[in-house]
């Protein structure tokens, strides 16, 4: 797994800075005009009638900073998921396949192990790099060397935990982006109630326009930051149960066509 880890370091960076900027054209070309556009627009209605009741947008709503980058940890981490999920969905696929090649409810003794471990080995090195292959190879050479069923079956359930494990630890980079979003909410939070504290002396003296906008500021950003907070764990939960079925029906496979089958 060490080689493809620079890979996936540099899909993590180049993906990082095209979602940075995808966001960001968006917003300069489309968002904020169209939000200047309508606070201008209500600006003048609310001139020209004293009672007019201000309507909300939702150009507004997304327009400052915090949502921005909000927006861009988002897709980052989308391209984080994909990435992984098209990972595990290729080796749930290799689970399909018969990798062994052996005819049905054939026994498997010690003298078999050198040929089967050479049907592994021929695979692309890419599959080799599979959970399935390696969990199949560990097993093969354990029994070819202790002859013990039991011990090619505790061999597969050790790798499969370690790949459990690294690929647990492998989500806590979109755990964190997925902790980061709130924070940057409540950045924008603490932004906005700020400038309108800054602002209060005008309250008193009847201008509250400054003050409304800066506290817009404060809740739209952690209401965008809790929106996309949530929709972004449903799927680091969907992906973490994919790998987690993963494991379970790599262990599995192991045991179905293997351990069973090994004559001591």
């Amino acid at each position: 797994m060490k080689r493809s880890f620079p890979s996936e370091l540099v899909f993590q960076v180049f993906s990082l800075l095209i979602a940075f900027i995808i966001v960001h054209a968006i917003y300069v070309t489309l968002i904020r005009p169209q939000a200047s556009a309508f606070m201008e627009q209500e600006a003048a209605s609310m001139q020209a009638d004293p009672g007019y009741v201000q309507q909300r947008s939702f150009w507004v709503v997304i327009k400052d900073y915090e949502q921005e980058t909000c927006f861009v940890l988002m897709l980052w981490a989308i391209a984080i998921l994909g990435y992984k999920g098209r990972a595990a969905f290729s080796q749930q696929q290799l689970l399909d396949q018969d990798l062994l090649r052996l005819p049905e409810n054939l026994p498997i003794g010690p003298e078999d192990t050198r040929e089967l471990a050479e049907r592994i080995t021929s695979l692309p090195r890419r599959l080799q790099q599979f959970l399935l292959p390696r969990a199949l190879l560990t097993s093969i050479e354990r029994f070819g060397a202790t002859r013990n069923v039991q011990n090619v079956s505790t061999a597969a359930r050790d790798v499969c935990d370690s790949e459990g494990e690294r690929l647990e630890s492998e989500l806590s980079i979109i755990r964190y982006i997925a902790w980061a979003i709130p924070s940057v909410g409540f950045i924008g939070t603490v932004r906005g109630i700020g400038d309108a504290l800054g602002q209060a002396h005008r309250a008193v003296e009847g201008e509250i326009t400054g003050v409304t906008s800066s506290l817009g500021v404060a809740f739209n950003s952690t209401f965008i930051a809790l929106v996309i907070s949530i929709v972004l764990m449903f799927f680091v939960h969907q992906l973490q149960l994919m790998q987690e079925r993963l494991v379970l029906d790599c262990e599995r496979y192991v045991d179905h066509w293997l351990v069973r089958r090994l004559k001591s």
